[in-house]
């Protein structure tokens, strides 16, 4: 795998030494200028209109852009037409960016899922690919440096330098603690604050005859509230020190142990379904929106959607977020997640000039009302009104499931940098957005499991794969492991031969590179609410 990696850094760094593309052309042929370009937006724009190009990252093909002829897409002649920026748009799937870097095509402005270090990159931030950016961003976008948190800039940065431009995350505590209100008053009980709270709530709904009182998922994909609650969550940002060693943490023998007892209880009680750990993600929303469940866990933003949708099953329905139960030493929620979701580089043979011209952009659609407004609900006198109270009136909402994709493009692919935790200004109009709002201000703000991460990855992940956690799925081999003991067919009082297993398979290489790195402080981070 190491040496397909570095051909292709080879093969990047002639093509980017190489001539121009038709990216090249476009983007310096721009579309003609409106006689007179947007004087309100002149506060970011040089003085003359932005054209440049740019590719956007998606996991998977179809959607909206593909149904669309995105040379006259409405929205981005729209952000033209009134703030005279012209962005020509492709839209690439990231595990096909390496590709799009081989084939020379590169264009202005390069998206990514993630960071300079996640694989689809494939080594273009080292080969020279994109502009360094630190003294750019720190001369001309000083309330952009100063908006982004310092963790999220660390993340997109080399060797020091910041080569890339996230859409961070306020908070990076997201995931809730999701009930069924109307379930929990019938149990005569109050919301669960400990692990055993917890579990005597799940025995109470079973009484009741729930169907599915803990909803689970495989692979503990949202559903690790009990991992939490004991820290033990085996992610990739979820290293700790033991000792003189950095290590996952599951390397906490006793906190795990006991979190597998729990959930082995509940297994066996019938608490969580019997083939938990083949439930698919469609089968676990199912058995969520047809109100077969009691509780769940998920991302906070999402309570609209639940309460509405589980509705229409129960009509007396009642959905809320309730603080995480807390493990023994008084943890609890869930991981706290990187700080970065999306990033954007500018390609190095982009001039000067335009380089800031584009940070200048990117800086207006972070902090501007007027991008947020735009963003959010699309343009005034069209889509939505503002009341005499400042209250807005959305009646352009989305209504059909095409008109949902097109907001999804406006309000999320095309407003590349903002605050991707929560959008207020659209949440504020829904059933249930204050409820949301306080969920994110009060309750996440108290709870989640932060820990140390590497960036760039760990090269042993590469190197042992079974190994590798991702960003909120443990490696393989230990979730294989964690399954066998819940069912049974492996002791719990076994953990500490899984550790030496993994060790034995290469978790002694990962550890040691994460040892080094930590007390190195190379590339490091350090997550924290």
């Amino acid at each position: 795998m190491k040496w397909r990696r570095n051909i292709l850094f080879i093969c990047i760094y002639i093509i980017v030494m190489s001539g121009c593309s038709w990216w090249d052309k476009k983007s310096q042929s721009g579309s003609p200028a409106p006689a007179n370009p947007p004087q309100h937006a002149s506060n970011w724009l040089l003085q003359k209109p932005l054209a440049f190009t740019i590719s956007l990252p998606t996991t998977k093909s179809g959607g909206y852009s593909s149904k669309v002829d995105l040379q006259h897409e409405k929205w981005l002649d729209k952000l033209y037409d009134h703030f005279g920026v012209r962005m020509h748009v492709q839209v690439t799937e990231q595990d096909k960016l390496p590709l799009l870097f081989a084939s020379g095509q590169i264009p202005d402005v390069v998206g990514v899922y993630g960071t300079p270090s996640t694989p689809a990159m494939s080594g273009s931030v080292e080969a020279g690919v994109f502009h360094p950016l630190s003294q750019l961003l720190k001369t001309h976008t000083p309330k952009l440096m100063e908006l982004i948190p310092e963790a999220a800039w660390k993340a997109v940065s080399m060797n020091g330098e910041i080569f890339g431009v996230p859409s961070y995350l306020s908070n990076p505590s997201r995931r809730a603690t999701y009930i069924r209100k109307d379930l929990l008053q019938q149990t005569g009980l109050s919301p669960p604050q400990t692990v055993e709270e917890f579990v005597a709530m799940l025995r109470a709904f079973k009484k009741l005859g729930v169907a599915a009182p803990y909803a689970m998922r495989e692979n503990f994909k949202y559903a690790d509230l009990v991992f939490g609650a004991y820290d033990v969550l085996p992610y990739k940002d979820q290293f700790t020190v033991i000792g003189d060693e950095v290590v996952p943490k599951f390397f906490k023998i006793e906190a795990m142990q006991q979190a597998l007892r729990t959930m082995k209880t509940m297994y066996d009680e019938g608490l969580i379904a019997r083939d938990f750990a083949t439930i698919t993600a469609s089968h676990f929303f199912k058995t969520i929106n047809s109100g077969e469940a009691a509780m769940w866990s998920h991302n906070a933003i999402s309570l609209n959607t639940f309460a509405t949708t589980i509705q229409q099953a129960v009509p007396d329905a009642s959905v809320g977020i309730i603080p995480s139960p807390k493990g023994p030493k008084h943890t609890g929620g869930y991981l706290l997640y990187t700080p970065v979701l999306t990033s954007y580089y500018v390609n190095n043979k982009v001039e000067p000039e335009r380089v800031i011209a584009i940070l200048k952009f990117l800086e207006w659609q972070a902090t501007s009302r007027e991008a947020s407004m735009f963003y959010t609900f699309g343009i005034e006198g069209e889509t939505y009104s503002v009341d005499r109270d400042g209250s807005i009136d959305y009646y352009g909402a989305p209504v059909t499931l095409e008109e949902q994709d097109e907001e999804v493009w406006r309000s999320g692919t095309l407003w590349l940098i903002t605050d991707s935790a929560i959008n207020r200004d659209k949440i504020a109009t829904m059933k249930y957005g204050q409820e949301i709002i306080h969920a994110m201000d009060h309750t996440l703000r108290k709870e989640g499991l932060g820990g140390i991460g590497f960036y760039p990855e760990l090269p042993a992940f590469m190197k042992y794969p079974t190994l590798a956690p991702q960003q909120d799925v443990g490696p393989s081999f230990i979730v294989d492991n964690m399954v066998q003991m819940i069912y049974g067919v492996r002791p719990i009082e076994e953990w500490p031969e899984v550790l030496e297993e993994y060790r034995d398979r290469g978790g002694d290489e990962i550890i040691a590179e994460a040892t080094e790195r930590y007390f190195n402080n190379d590339g490091v981070i350090e997550l924290t609410r």
